[in-house]
Formats: C-alpha cells, structure tokens, sequence
C-alpha cells in the first residue's frame, strides 16, 4: 500500500502461514558459529508501553507468549537477570523437557541452561528458588569488592565470578560478558528487568530484541521495558513480526 500523500510505502502485516510444530525455532535461531557474546532480550509490553501489571511481566503474557519464553531458554546457552527481576518475579532455574533436552544436545549445548544474576552486592537470600530449584548452580556475575566474600557465602550454591572494569564496586556488562564468551557461552538471552535492558542499550551492547506485545492497556505508573539515565539510540532492523488468535504481537528486531 503507497501512501502517496507521505510519500511512504506501508504494508498490512496479515496471515500469510501458519507455523507448524517445531517450525517455530527457526525464526528465534541464534547466528552460527560465535566467538563472542549475542545478547538476545525479551520482553513483554502492553499497548500502552507498560513492562508489567501487578508490578509482575508474568501477568501480562498468555500461551503464545509462554511459548515463545519456552522457545527462547531452550535455545540460549545462558540466561541473564537482574538480582531484582530474581526477587520480584520468584526465578527457579530453567526447566526443560526431553524433547527440548535432545534438541540442545544436537545443537552442542548443556542440557540446561544457567541462570546468571548480575548483581554489585550478590546480597540474595539463599532460600530463594533460584538457589533451591535448579538443576544447575546459577551464576553471580559480581563486583571485585564483593566476589571474595560471596564465593564463601555462596559455596557449592552458585559459582561466582568478578565482572568488574575499571569501577571495583560495580558490575561492568562488556566483562561480564566476556566471562560468559569464556565459558562457551555465547548464546545470551536477558529477560530482565529494565534497568539491565536499560544498561545493555546504553553501553552498546544489545544485538537483538524481541518484544511480545500484548493486546492490554494498563494505565497506570508502570515502567517500559527499558530503564536508566543513558540513552544510546540504535537503529535495529525488524526480522519478523508474528501474531496468534488471542491478537498478541510477537516481534524479533537485531543489528544489522
């Protein structure tokens, strides 16, 4: 469709086919052959930009969208949170079937992926389910002040690495990263919260975005996906845009 008068070319994004069993994979398969760290986030919005409801994202989603969250940890080597989203959203560790379990053994991966917190203090409590429900230990991906002391407090319940650059204090994501290319894993899927969406952006370091788009409105206070005081715009080209019978939008945008 030429809208003549903008001089714009628009198309109407509507069925063209229908994604078979199994068939969904290949529109999330990560580039081949990584030497480096791809960071893949993704996140659910509402129609209004809203990142959650009830302070939770898990409210706004629905079976498609439950889907493709599945899709996405069985394909990732690694899984990056915030210390906060663990907190708030109650994070165990992945859980896989076998199915999902043969597919990663094919592709050369562990059959579960770690769950990677980054966090300055590695102050969490050991009770929580990231901790007590995984069947691999997590990673703490943390400060050279604080590394030391949670690799005694954390003992034989995560490894722990330092992550910092120049600040000791703080938790560098480019070193980090660098951590998780060291230990084979370059296939990184972030699924939050916004502050670490917001720091990926800022310092140049985010490859790919998928974003679920529910069919709500929230209203509200509620952050978008993305939070922090830098800003660094970033051109990204869309790869698909899919949809369901419940009217959820399932976007994939990346660098070039």
């Amino acid at each position: 469709m030429s809208d003549s008068t903008a001089g714009t070319d628009l198309t109407a994004l509507g069925p063209v086919s229908t994604t078979e069993d199994g068939g969904l994979a290949q529109y999330y398969a990560y580039p081949e052959n990584l030497s480096s760290c791809w960071v893949r986030a993704n996140f659910i919005s509402s129609l209004d930009g809203a990142a959650t409801a009830d302070g939770r994202s898990g409210a706004l989603g629905g079976a498609g969208d439950r889907a493709v969250f599945r899709l996405m940890r069985e394909l990732a080597d690694v899984v990056v949170v915030g210390a906060g989203t663990v907190r708030v959203e109650n994070y165990s560790g992945a859980q896989l079937g076998v199915a999902e379990r043969q597919r990663r053994h094919a592709r050369g991966q562990r059959e579960v992926p770690p769950i990677a917190m980054v966090t300055r203090s590695a102050d969490l409590d050991h009770d929580l389910a990231v901790f007590t429900q995984t069947e691999v230990p997590p990673l703490l991906l943390t400060s050279r002040d604080t590394a030391a002391d949670a690799r005694a407090r954390f003992a034989g319940l995560a490894e722990v690495y330092d992550c910092s650059g120049a600040d000791p204090a703080g938790v560098d994501l480019g070193a980090a990263l660098r951590t998780l290319a060291g230990l084979g894993l370059t296939r990184v899927l972030a699924e939050g919260g916004p502050s670490l969406l917001g720091t990926f952006i800022a310092d140049g370091l985010l490859d790919e975005l998928c974003l679920t788009i529910a069919p709500t409105v929230v209203g509200g206070g509620s952050k978008r996906i993305a939070d922090g005081h830098r800003e660094l715009i970033t051109r990204l080209q869309r790869r698909h845009v899919l949809t369901d019978d419940e009217g959820y939008l399932y976007t994939r945008y990346s660098r070039d």
